[in-house]
C-alpha cells in the first residue's frame, strides 16, 4: 500500500473562461469607467434662452454740497429764531434775536405771553415733516433721531413767528427790555438753516473715501434759546439753488454714467426726482461721479447724506448666464475669398490641395461661418475646416489668400442639435450673474435657443446625450 501511493499525483482544478464570463467582465468594465468618467466630470445641464433685461438697483448714498456760509452772532446772550428752518429769506429780514440779560423769557413767561395756537397749516405742516421723516427713517443711522429732534424744537418756535415777535414788542414796551434785545436780520438773501458739520467749505478736490463714513461723522444743531458768545455761529445761509451731490464709483460705472451726461435721479426721502448733470471727481486712487441740480437744494437743506436711486435706461435682449459665456479664437479670412450658396444656404472657399498623384489641384470645401466683421471685410471660420499657411482662391479670378490672422470671438455653445455649436453673441449689458445680448443677429442666438449652461463642460461639437 505505502508503495502505490508514492505514485499518486495531485492535480489542480483548470479554470474555465468561457465567452459568457469575458462578456461580463467586459461589460462590468465598462460600467466602472462610464460611472467614473459621469461621477467626475461635470454634467451637461441645458439652459433655455429667454427674452429679459437686467433688474440692477443703483441705490447710492450720496452726500449733498451747498454754497453754505456760516453766520456768527455780534451779540452775545440768549438766541431766539425768527426765521424757520428751509425758509428763503431776503437781504433785511428779521432771523434771529439776541437776548442780552436773559430776562426776556423770565418776563413773557410770567405775563402768559409765551403761549400760542397754531393754525391748521401750520399744524399740517408740522405733521408733514414728521412722516417725512419716518418714511426715511433707518435703525443704522439712529444718530439722525437726535437731529430730528432738535429739528423739531425749533420748527416749534418758529412756527408760531408772528406771535413771538407781537409779545416781543410788548416786552419791550411792557418790560423795559427795549435795548437788551437785539434784532438781528439777513445781509444776504438765501435759505436758512441751523446746523453744523464742518462741511461748509467743502471744494471738490478735497471729497476722500473716509467723508463716506458715517461712524465719524457729527452734526451739530444749533437750538433756540441758548446761551452763545459774540462771533458763535448761529445759523448758515445758503444763497444759491445750485447744488450737487457726490458718491464713490468705480471707473466703469463713472464711464457709463459720463455717457448718459444728465441721469435723472430719484431723492428715496420723499421720492422727488430731479435731472442732474453728470461729471467727475478723480482725488487720488478714488473715482466719485458728481450730478448738479439747479432746483430742490431748499427741500434738503437740513440733510447732508441722501440715499438716491438712479433712473437709468435697461437693455433688453437675450438673458444668458454668465457661466454660459466663452471666448474661442477662429481664423480671419477675406470675405472676397468666401463664396455663398444661395440656393442650398451654406458657405464655401477654394482650397489649393494635390490629388492622389501628388498634382497640385483646387477643391471647393464647405466651411462654417461664426461671424462677419464688416468693417475690415472677413469672416471668422473655425480653425478645424482650415489652418495656417493654405492658400485660398477667389473664384473666377488669380488672386490668392494666405491663412494666418486669428480673431476672437465671445459666444456660447447651442446644443439644439445634439452638439455642441459655438454661436457668437454681443452683449449689451451685464451684471455678476446674467448679461443681455443682440438678439436676432445673423450667426448669433434666438429666443427659446438651448445652450449649454457651463461653458466649461463642453468641446467643440461634442455630441450632447439628452
Amino acid at each position: 500500500m505505502s508503495g502505490n501511493s508514492d505514485n499518486i499525483k495531485r492535480f489542480t482544478k483548470a479554470h474555465n473562461f468561457g465567452l459568457g464570463t469575458v462578456l461580463a467582465m467586459g461589460i462590468l468594465i465598462y460600467v466602472i469607467i462610464v460611472l467614473f468618467i459621469y461621477f467626475s466630470s461635470d454634467p451637461i445641464v441645458r439652459y433655455e434662452v429667454v427674452e429679459g433685461s437686467l433688474s440692477s438697483q443703483n441705490i447710492y448714498r450720496a452726500m449733498a454740497v451747498r454754497d453754505e456760509h456760516v453766520i456768527t452772532s455780534p451779540y452775545s446772550g440768549y438766541v431766539n429764531f425768527l426765521a424757520r428752518e428751509g425758509q428763503r429769506v431776503a437781504v433785511g429780514d428779521i432771523v434771529y434775536t439776541v437776548d442780552e440779560t436773559g430776562r426776556l423769557n423770565e418776563f413773557l413767561e410770567s405775563q402768559s405771553l409765551l403761549e400760542n395756537t397754531l393754525t391748521d397749516k401750520e399744524l399740517d405742516d408740522f405733521k408733514n415733516e414728521i412722516v417725512d421723516f419716518s418714511h426715511s427713517y433707518d435703525p443704522i443711522s439712529y444718530g439722525e433721531v437726535y437731529s430730528f429732534k432738535y429739528s423739531l424744537q425749533n420748527s416749534v418756535v418758529k412756527l408760531a413767528n408772528s406771535n413771538f415777535l407781537e409779545s416781543l414788542r410788548h416786552a419791550q414796551d411792557e418790560g423795559g427790555l427795549s435795548t437788551a434785545v437785539k434784532y438781528c436780520t439777513s445781509s444776504e438773501a438765501g435759505t436758512v438753516s441751523y446746523w453744523m458739520d464742518g462741511f461748509e467749505d467743502l471744494q471738490p478736490s478735497s471729497i476722500n473715501m473716509d467723508m463716506f463714513n458715517e461712524r465719524n461723522y457729527e452734526k451739530v444743531n444749533i437750538t433756540a434759546n441758548e446761551l452763545r458768545a459774540a462771533g458763535d455761529p448761529v445759523f448758515k445761509l445758503s444763497e444759491s439753488e445750485d447744488w450737487y451731490i457726490v458718491f464713490p464709483c468705480t471707473q466703469a460705472q463713472a464711464e457709463s454714467f459720463l455717457e448718459e451726461g444728465y441721469i435723472l435721479t430719484r431723492f428715496l426721502r420723499n421720492q422727488y426726482e430731479s435731472w442732474g448733470a453728470v461729471s467727475i471727481i478723480r482725488n487720488d486712487n478714488d473715482v466719485f461721479c458728481r450730478l448738479d441740480f439747479n432746483n430742490s437744494m431748499t427741500t434738503f437743506v437740513n440733510e447732508r447724506f441722501l440715499d438716491i436711486e438712479l433712473i437709468l435706461d435697461e437693455e433688453t435682449g437675450l438673458k444668458v448666464p454668465n457661466s454660459s459665456i466663452i471666448e474661442k479664437e477662429f481664423y480671419l479670412i477675406n470675405e472676397n475669398y468666401v463664396i455663398y450658396d444661395s440656393v442650398n444656404d451654406l458657405y464655401y472657399i477654394i482650397l489649393s490641395g494635390y490629388d492622389e498623384t501628388g498634382q497640385p489641384i483646387t477643391m471647393r470645401k464647405e466651411i462654417s461661418v461664426y461671424a462677419h466683421d464688416e468693417p475690415n471685410h472677413v469672416y471668422y471660420v473655425d480653425e478645424t475646416i482650415i489652418s495656417a499657411g493654405d492658400v485660398l482662391h477667389m473664384e473666377n479670378s488669380q488672386n490668392v489668400f494666405v491663412v494666418k490672422e486669428r480673431g476672437t470671438l465671445t459666444g456660447v455653445y447651442n446644443i439644439n442639435k445634439g452638439y455642441a455649436d459655438f454661436k457668437e453673441i454681443t452683449i449689451l449689458s451685464q451684471n455678476n450673474e446674467y448679461a443681455i445680448v443682440k438678439p436676432n443677429s445673423t450667426y448669433g442666438l434666438r429666443v427659446y435657443d438651448y445652450i449649454a449652461l457651463k461653458a466649461d463642460t463642453v468641446s467643440d461639437d461634442q455630441f450632447i446625450n439628452e
